[in-house]
């Protein structure tokens, strides 16, 4: 099997997930990143004693450990071209030879890939073999990103907390900034975010003033600029708004909640009712919108 997707949206859960929906053997992970220099062969199929300086034992390789098992070959687009063509024989041949030995080794595994490259694009560019994508790629599973199934973060928000010792809860205002931010870490970035409120926080309460500044000024000027575009009446998705009476008629500056609240009912007025569309024109989350048509009283 091959899992495709960024780096963050949870491969690792996902094959660790589908060895235990039918686990045998070992789950043995095998970071293809990390894999560098003379000791990758090594490290991927052993040694015997003698083989190299410094081998003064005979060593058991990653694939070998794996057999009877699954080997999880993390961020396979990594590995050098030399290395996927000693791979791909592996599992062609079901068999792996140590490095010094003339002996090979038989091995049965289940594999299962990951990557957050675009394989068909690294073998367009010669950085991958073809030969080995197809060998790999018998069923293909691709996680999106977190930030195109922000329905599932109250659902992830819920898991980290719960399996944390003590009761943390969100609140109104810090869920509502984490559901419309949009998490280029993905699901990492999102438990990262999560442990670092905690460590600042003794709880049980987490506000919106624990969160990482990088996200607090990222969701401030995605939702100012949401209203402001509304308010100005540009952009390819942005509505026009006419105010009932000059903005400057009776004083200097209007009140920044007069002119989010003119520029929801505008939204609504627009998008007739559809409040999860009023929601993208704004740029803000649909939690957000209900919470301020409940705040203005907006039917």
């Amino acid at each position: 099997m091959l899992i495709q997707g960024e780096s963050g949206t949870g491969k690792e859960v996902a094959a660790r997930s589908l060895y235990n929906a039918a686990p045998r053997g070992q789950f043995v992970p095998i970071d293809c990143g990390s894999l560098v220099g003379t000791m990758m062969e090594s490290e991927l199929f052993g040694h015997v004693r003698g083989a190299f300086t410094g081998a003064v034992d005979s060593k058991r390789g990653l694939i070998e450990q794996a057999s009877g098992g699954t080997a999880f070959f993390d961020e396979i687009g990594e590995l050098p071209l030399d290395m996927q063509v000693r791979l791909l024989r592996v599992l062609q041949e079901e068999e792996v030879r140590p490095v010094g030995s003339l002996q090979r080794i038989k091995v049965d595994i289940r594999v299962v890939a990951a990557t957050n490259r675009d394989l068909e694009k690294e073998v367009a560019a010669g950085r991958f073999r073809e030969d080995l994508f197809h060998r790999l790629n018998v069923v293909r599973l691709t996680l999106p990103p977190l930030r195109e199934r922000k329905e599932d973060i109250p659902l992830l928000i819920e898991q980290f907390l719960s399996g944390v010792e003590g009761r943390y809860f969100l609140s109104h205002e810090a869920m509502d900034a984490m559901n419309d931010y949009d998490w280029p870490g993905n699901i990492r970035e999102l438990k990262n975010c999560l442990e670092r409120m905690m460590a600042f926080n003794s709880g049980p309460l987490l506000h919106f003033a624990d969160l990482p500044t990088g996200v607090t000024s990222s969701v401030r000027a995605q939702r100012a600029g949401g209203i402001a575009a509304v308010a100005a009446g540009g952009g390819a998705h942005a509505i026009g708004i006419a105010l009932a009476t000059p903005v400057f008629a009776q004083q200097s500056v209007l009140p920044l909640q007069e002119l989010e609240r003119r520029a929801i009912q505008h939204a609504l007025q627009h998008t007739k009712g559809d409040r999860t569309v009023a929601a993208q024109l704004l740029g803000i989350g649909r939690t957000t919108l209900y919470r301020k048509l409940k705040d203005y009283q907006i039917g």
